[in-house]
This record gives structure tokens, sequence and C-alpha cells, in this order.
């Protein structure tokens, strides 16, 4: 293990005690700082219908001269609230940018905490639809995670929009929001600290936890092959632990993703059903990943829909 990887290592194993504390803690998040400026909470890995499902997803904030920027928010109000408090342990500037890598409830669910702080709020140019056609799912399926009784207003989307390229900059730290074409979700913007090199993938790596498919596995191929050729010294997965090898988690993650591919366009030029895919698609590349038998069978099922008609 090199040596920045040691104390990654070392730094989430503090991370993790902090957090054995943080439920009597005034509801304060743990966060571990990766890099200087560079604050990020580790979601535990747990499935989407388990307790504590809203603590689930990569989280954090990152700290210019001039003010604060938030990478995600968590899977409920509580959690948003939680790391609202950790900003405020560590700085009294301005939030002023709440930037969403992407629509799921994981990582959204928290933007009502940071309602009241005059932030602007920040997404893919795609992100906005995408959390008007959820806002009725998460405001029902979720309610526990709001603020009781659950309204629709709630669910914050963005107002300010990006397409293509965009720089912000929290005083002497310029960080490049990049928009992707459809891969993980139709809407996945990845986050870059110039200052530190330290890239924020969201969901479009995945580490240790099995990649959840909801948009492309075309597109998320060709995103991870486009991410790989970045200069990043640090990424920041949606979920599983920061690396110092960004490489080789996007390798890991692009031949499961490729395995499926593959494996589904097999069945299909064989006349073979979704069933029988399931049983056979990708089985050599369970080892090692968390949460296979939660994730892998609707990964097979959304690349089936995917590639049935592709010519």
């Amino acid at each position: 293990m090199a040596g920045t990887d040691r104390l990654i290592a070392f730094r989430a194993v503090l991370a993790a005690t902090v957090l054995l504390c943080g439920a009597s803690d005034g509801g304060v998040l743990p966060v571990d700082e990766l890099a200087p400026g560079v604050y990020v909470h580790r979601g535990a890995q747990l499935p989407l219908d388990a307790p504590g499902h809203d603590d689930i997803a990569n989280i954090g904030f990152i700290i210019g001269s001039r003010c604060v920027a938030v990478i995600d928010t968590g899977g409920s109000v509580r959690i948003g609230r939680a790391l609202h408090a950790a900003i405020r342990r560590r700085t009294a500037l301005p939030i002023c940018y709440v930037i969403n890598t992407h629509v799921h409830v994981d990582h959204v669910l928290g933007n009502r905490a940071f309602k009241d702080d005059g932030a602007s709020f920040v997404g893919h140019a795609a992100l906005a639809q995408a959390i008007v056609r959820s806002r009725p799912y998460f405001v029902k399926e979720y309610a526990q995670d709001l603020d009781a009784p659950a309204e629709p207003d709630q669910v914050i989307g963005p107002d300010r929009l990006v397409e293509g390229e965009l720089t912000l900059d929290l005083g002497k730290r310029p960080l490049t929001l990049h928009a992707w074409p459809t891969a993980h979700t139709d809407c996945d913007l990845t986050v870059y600290d110039q200052k530190t090199s330290t890239l924020w993938t969201g969901d479009l790596l995945f580490s240790e936890r099995l990649p959840a498919l909801d948009g492309s596995l075309v597109g998320w191929i060709d995103a991870i092959d486009r991410l790989a050729g970045q200069p990043v010294k640090l990424a920041v997965p949606g979920h599983g632990p920061p690396t110092a090898h960004p490489g080789e988690a996007l390798a890991r993650e692009r031949g499961y993703l490729e395995s499926l591919l593959r494996g589904v366009r097999r069945e299909l030029s064989e006349g073979k059903s979704l069933q029988d895919a399931m049983l056979h698609v990708g089985a050599d590349e369970k080892s090692g990943w968390l949460l296979w038998e939660e994730v892998h069978p609707r990964n097979v099922a959304r690349a089936y829909q995917e590639l049935e008609w592709e010519k």
C-alpha cells in the first residue's frame, strides 16, 4: 500500500471511530480532511432499504478563502443538518454553493438543511427535470427522511445548471464542474478541486460497493474511459473509500460494467430471456463486490432494456 493510501486508510479508521460517538455529539457528522480544505464523510455500505439508508453516500465540503461549497448532502434532512453542523465546527465562512452530483435520493434529500444559507444549488443541466420527476416518489417513499409533514417543496432542486463545464471560485480555490452525457444517471456531475487535484466523481465511481446502473451502460463505460485520462491525485467516489490511485478503481469498475455489457449482448444474440441473463451474466465478476445480490439483478435488467434494441 502506497504511503498516501496508508494515510487515507488511517484517516478513514479515525473517522469511523468518531462516528461511534457522533450520535451523541449534538448531531455533528464526522468528517475526514483528506486534503487541505477538503472534507469527506464516508457513507456506510448498506442497501437503500436498510436502517441507516440515509447515510450511505460519500458527502462533504470544500473550504476556500471566501466561502464553502457543499458536495452532496445525504439521504435525509437529518444527515444534511449534521453535515451543516460539521461545516460550522470548521469554519464560519458562508456556504455559497450546494452542488449535487446527480438525482439519487441518498445524495439530495439533505439539501433542505442548507435552504436558509442563501446558497446557490448547482447541478447538471438535466438535474432540474430529474428532481421534478423524482419528487413525488421521494416524498411518498422517503417521508421519514424529511421533516414532518413531508412536503414536495422539501426536495430542493438546482437553481444554477451546468451545461458542459462551469468553474466556481470559492476564493483562491477554483472548482471545475463537468456535466456528463448519460452514464450512471442522465444527470451526472463531477467536481474537480484545482488546488489539490481532488476529483469528486459522484456515482460515476463506486469502490467496493457494486456499481448501480440507472442510466446508460455504454455511456458509463465511455465516461470511465474519459475520467481515467484526467490528472487526478485523489478521487472521492460516490460510495466507498477515497483513493490516491483512481485509475485502478476505475479499471475495476470498468471490468464489471464491460462484463455486464458483453454478457447481455451475448444472451440477446442467442435469443435468451431476461431471466436467463440474470442467472448467467457477469457471474465471474462477483468476487470482492459488496451488495451483489441486491444490485446485480437490477443492473442486468437495466442493461437488457438498453441493449435489446441495439443495432
